[in-house]
């Protein structure tokens, strides 16, 4: 008895430790953690090289250049002879305003005044145009008092028909969300110009203002 109670005891720890053991999580293997690759350290030479080109970089990114001196050309004042088409297919609207082209930051941005009436209310917009050395396009932002959105456009050089063909975004304050917008602007000579904007509605574009200036 004494015995089989022996064997039942050894029998019953052997199976508990069995079990003991697949119970057990088992144990991750360690990996150990690559040591990185020390970063290459330059030279007082290389280093002065590398600060050389970064700052010719930039001085050449922040010098206004030959499109700089194109738009302070029309600095001045100017009359606008405005066409506006509210919706597709709506009957043209006239309107008259007056312009006033300045260079800022020496030389690198155009701002332009516009001031109006529409539908008797007193009318003041605000673009900033300028030409992105880094990008070598024209940037232009529109700002007015008859909404709380900034229009944003880029647009490319075409010299063969001294134009610049933007494109870009606005709100479209009847839905919350932009909508496309393309200008078409063009320099006819010294003292006239032209632009020509279309909007899309619905997926179709429609042409929605003309302006004329002269000086």
């Amino acid at each position: 008895m004494k015995k089989n109670f022996t064997i039942t005891l050894i029998t019953a720890a052997f199976v508990c430790s069995g079990v003991f053991a697949q119970t057990q999580p088992a144990k991750k293997a360690t990996v150990k953690p690559k040591t990185p690759t020390p970063e290459k350290v330059m030279s007082s030479t290389e280093a002065d090289i590398k600060q050389a080109e970064s700052m010719k970089t930039w001085m050449a990114y922040m010098t206004p250049g030959a499109m700089h001196d194109m738009l302070a050309k029309c600095s001045g004042d100017w009359k606008e002879d405005i066409t506006l088409w509210m919706t597709p297919g709506a009957p043209p609207l006239k309107n008259e305003a007056s312009c006033v082209n300045t260079m800022i930051m020496e030389n690198r941005y155009q701002q332009s005044i516009h001031k109006s009436t529409m539908n008797g209310m007193p009318f003041e917009g605000t673009g900033i145009l300028g030409f992105d050395n880094g990008k070598k396009v024209f940037v232009s932002t529109w700002i007015d008092n008859m909404g709380t959105g900034i229009m944003y456009l880029e647009g490319k050089w075409d010299a063969a028909n001294q134009s610049i063909h933007f494109s870009g975004k606005s709100v479209d304050p009847m839905t919350g969300k932009d909508q496309h917008v393309r200008e078409e602007f063009k320099i006819i000579d010294d003292n006239h110009q032209t632009l020509e904007m279309y909007m899309t509605q619905n997926a179709k574009e429609y042409k929605s203002m003309e302006i004329k200036f002269s000086r």
